[in-house]
């Protein structure tokens, strides 16, 4: 339990301060301990970054295939749509993953590999559940294409750019727009329409 706790204080800190700004001697007081009686928990400082790294993961990952698993695959503008919507609200209402999104693009340097495998890993999942939905959309008529390869790579790039949106703006207007113009362009490539 008391892991869980400094896990929590961790994630605040990081978030805010970043790696290098958030002390173990902040968390352990946060948690009301020693900074000494971290290390029976972690390791030290980059054990607790990367699992709390590694807890928001998990919560992005099962956030997004929640949502594939509930989507109706008959809709794909809804569904896509509703995924971009999903995208924004997950990262604006989350702490963990407002931490994971920033670690992301600033990972700490002495770091950088393992959180590069992290982010690679997470993305070759959302896109393999991405192509299933697409190849299935295009077997169904539902949308133009040979192959899902090539939507799946375009909706990820409309992804990223919203995603670099949440990390370098904070205009909700900014926001919107890019999400519109970006999503209408997108489904007017796909669309049978």
């Amino acid at each position: 339990m008391k892991s869980n706790e400094i896990k929590k204080a961790a994630l605040k800190y990081f978030t805010i301060h970043g790696y290098e700004g958030a002390s173990l001697s902040l968390i352990a007081e946060e948690v009301g301990m020693k900074k000494q009686s971290i290390y029976a928990h972690f390791k030290g400082k980059d054990d607790l970054f990367l699992q709390v790294l590694r807890d928001a993961k998990e919560t992005e990952l099962s956030s997004k295939l929640q949502y594939f698993s509930k989507v109706d695959s008959k809709n794909p503008e809804k569904d896509l749509y509703g995924f971009l919507r999903l995208v924004i609200d997950l990262f604006q209402k989350n702490e963990q993953l407002k931490f994971w999104l920033r670690m992301s693009f600033f990972p700490p340097a002495h770091l950088a590999k393992a959180i590069e495998e992290e982010v690679i890993d997470i993305e070759e999942k959302v896109q393999t559940i991405l192509e299933s939905k697409f190849q299935d959309w295009i077997n169904a008529n539902l949308i133009v294409g040979d192959a899902a390869k090539t939507p799946t790579f375009a909706f990820l790039g409309v992804v990223d750019s919203i995603m670099v949106e949440l990390v370098y703006v904070n205009d909700e207007k900014r926001l919107k727009d890019k999400l519109e113009a970006s999503w209408t362009v997108f489904w007017r490539g796909i669309s049978l329409q």
